[in-house]
């Protein structure tokens, strides 16, 4: 439709004037404006729709909120250029979750709008949506008859909205279980959301919930492609389909009358967003299951601070089942302990990095015809160097990235692939490398040699393998690339484990004990031989964690040291990274909340850069530093408008430059 000049035009007739939301994703212009609303445009203009109209001289793109009788702007208002299309994709329920979103995490609601909808394609638009045929029915509770009262939460599905954290028993078929209480949900009426970390779980969820729910289930993901995606982000907003299956931006699907919501494995690193303003698809499930009185769904083999802290304070429940069925269900765990006789007389046993105690197991397994699997922390084939004479870490010239032998003998850098050819160490001028640590390649290499005649699997990186043959086969994979083996593994083994307890993390030990859970969730349970190997010393809580198999326990032990270091989710704790100069000044201008500290200002925590990027997407050049700002849980929503606020005032008094705000980020070092 071509705009009209001014002179022209005529109000509609009802409601003349629109409220817009121009996405311009500035905090001081994070407002709606009236605009004019023509007669020609009167049909398509409804509340949802998207607009083009004209903001300080230039057209831009906003989304119409709203229909009004008046204005309560006295001045002269501008026209909706054009309606862009007539398809209403911004509901209701949708803008009043982006609203909350950004208000929780000091960010804009054009920013959240972004994530929450695709990109417009005009012919999907115009293609029908046919109505979902398939009739679902309610499957039976016998799967969930392992964890306690788990009845009432099945039965109050349909008619209430339980908040629960499912702790899955080990070897659990869990996308079978997520898919009977979808159906349960849509058989009730009603809509349900399921969000998991990556394309392999999403394929396993898609497998299990089609038989119950035909084509009221779609999945969304950014592998579909634009107009794939686009289509079917349509069907579940035309109420085509009740069923949302997806990874993290699934969080914010258009679902109709939405009864149900699911994370499943929250503390994965997929599900960490890395786009402005950075919103875990837990806490956005947190609250929009508070605002559309829906069931939530937080589960997982291990069990993450935060979502401890929601039974913590009462507002969910435990799904767990009995220890006696955890027992059952859980492998025979074993780690270097001085009591263990057979660690006791392996003079090796805690230098090693596979002792005899983890031989033995494999070749049982092995022998059993069972394959065997073996969790290295890294891929590659020795993926971080050092100086051979003085320990240095070998680093990248270029990018200060680590340094990197494949097994040709080529070194060259992890980040940005630039070969090294003549390393000679900063520090003492050594001119020779050492392994710190060896790759999952380098592992299999290894493992093929011990046994040879054992066909040998490698997982992970670009190469991921879904399932593997049944019999005997020795399986090397990186954590989250763990294979499924038809049955379980006979044995699993996690090698270098220090790789993962001594990084420079606040989460490093939960990650740690959530990874060894995944691998030994796919070993067989002790009764049948399958036992987990970990090469940590036993007297570590995180080893202790797994040997016990006491996701909770362990959980519950680490929120009380965050409570006591005064850590989130203890606390609300936001991080401002940018140029020494620039969080400086901007800190200064934030009006500090009560009970606020400020923090730092520190280096950057490893692991955040690269890449690292301003909010607008803008490259932080030089050195860069953060401060954490740190408030009670009681005046998060403060904290978030004085970050808010300071964002208003920089952007006003026209500073530039990149800055990065974070409330509650993934990595605080």
């Amino acid at each position: 439709m071509s705009p009209r000049t001014s002179g022209a035009r005529q109000r509609a007739s009802e409601r003349p004037i629109g409220t817009v939301l121009p996405m311009l994703g500035l905090a001081h212009l994070d407002r709606p404006f009236d605009y004019l609303i023509d007669t020609d445009q009167d049909a398509d203009a409804i509340p949802g729709v998207r607009v083009r109209v004209r903001f300080a001289g230039r057209l831009v793109d906003g989304y119409l909120l709203d229909r009004i009788d008046e204005s309560a702007h006295e001045g002269k208002l501008g026209w909706v250029e054009r309606v862009v299309s007539a398809e209403p994709v911004l509901t209701p329920e949708l803008a009043q979750l982006c609203r909350a979103v950004a208000d929780r995490y000091a960010g804009t609601m054009s920013d959240v709008i972004r994530l929450a909808i695709p990109p417009r394609h005009a012919r999907t638009e115009k293609e029908e949506t046919p109505p979902p045929e398939s009739v679902v029915g309610v499957p039976d509770g016998e799967g969930w008859d392992t964890y306690a009262h788990a009845d009432s939460f099945l039965t109050s599905l349909s008619d209430n909205h339980p908040r629960a954290i499912w702790q899955a028993t080990p070897g659990e078929d869990w996308p079978t279980r997520l898919a009977e209480l979808a159906a349960r949900t849509a058989a009730a009426g009603r809509g349900t959301i399921i969000v998991v970390p990556d394309q392999r779980d999403l394929d396993r969820v898609a497998a299990a919930c089609s038989p119950l729910l035909g084509d009221r289930c779609v999945t969304l993901a950014a592998g579909l492609g634009p107009t794939a995606r686009y289509r079917r982000w349509l069907a579940i907003r035309r109420g085509a389909a009740s069923v949302v299956l997806g990874t993290r931006s699934a969080i914010f699907a258009p679902v109709a009358d939405l009864g149900l919501v699911v994370v499943w494995d929250d503390g994965d690193d997929s599900l960490v967003e890395p786009r402005a303003p950075y919103p875990h698809p837990r806490e956005v499930a947190v609250l929009r299951s508070h605002l559309e009185k829906s069931a939530l769904v937080i589960g997982g083999h291990a069990r993450t601070a935060e979502a401890h802290a929601l039974v913590a304070a009462g507002w969910a429940n435990d799904l767990v089942a009995e220890r006696v069925d955890v027992r059952a269900r859980s492998p025979h765990v074993i780690a270097l302990s001085d009591e263990d006789n057979r660690i006791a007389r392996d003079p090796l046993a805690r230098s090693a990095r596979m002792p005899a105690v983890a031989f033995d197991a494999v070749r049982k397994a092995l022998a059993d015809d069972r394959p065997a699997l073996v969790s290295v922390p890294r891929r590659g084939y020795i993926p971080s160097v050092a100086c051979e004479r003085c320990r240095t870490h070998a680093r990248c010239r270029a990018c200060h990235g680590p340094l990197q032998v494949h097994a040709d003998g080529a070194v060259d850098c992890r980040w940005c692939g630039r070969p090294e050819r003549a390393f000679r160490c900063p520090t003492c001028g050594g001119r020779r490398v050492r392994a710190l640590t060896t790759g999952a390649r380098r592992t299999a290499e290894e493992l093929g040699r011990a046994f040879a005649g054992v066909p040998v699997t490698t997982s992970g990186g670009d190469t991921v393998a879904d399932e593997i043959p049944t019999g005997a086969r020795l399986v090397v994979a990186t954590p989250g690339a763990e294979p499924v083996a038809d049955g379980g593994y006979g044995a699993g083994v996690i090698v270098d484990t220090w790789a993962q307890l001594d990084r420079e993390d606040l989460r490093a030990t939960e990650d740690a004990v959530r990874r060894w859970m995944a691998v030994g969730t796919l070993v067989r349970p002790h009764g049948d031989g399958g036992t987990l190997v970990v090469v940590a010393d036993a007297t570590l809580p995180a080893v202790q964690a797994v040997i016990r198999w006491d996701p909770v326990g362990f959980a519950d032990h680490e929120l009380a040291q965050r409570v006591e270091l005064g850590f989130p989710p203890a606390v609300t704790m936001a991080s401002i990274d940018g140029s020494p100069e620039m969080i400086t000044s901007f800190a200064d201008t934030i009006e500090l909340p009560d009970g606020a500290e400020l923090l730092g200002p520190v280096p950057l925590p490893p692991g955040v850069r690269p890449p690292a990027g301003g909010d607008r997407g803008e490259q932080i050049e030089g050195e860069a530093e953060r401060i954490l700002v740190r408030v009670p849980r009681r005046t998060g929503r403060a904290l978030s408008e004085a970050l808010v606020g300071a964002q208003v005032r920089r952007n006003t008094h026209h500073e530039t430059g990149p800055i990065r705000v974070q409330v509650d980020p993934p990595t605080i070092g």
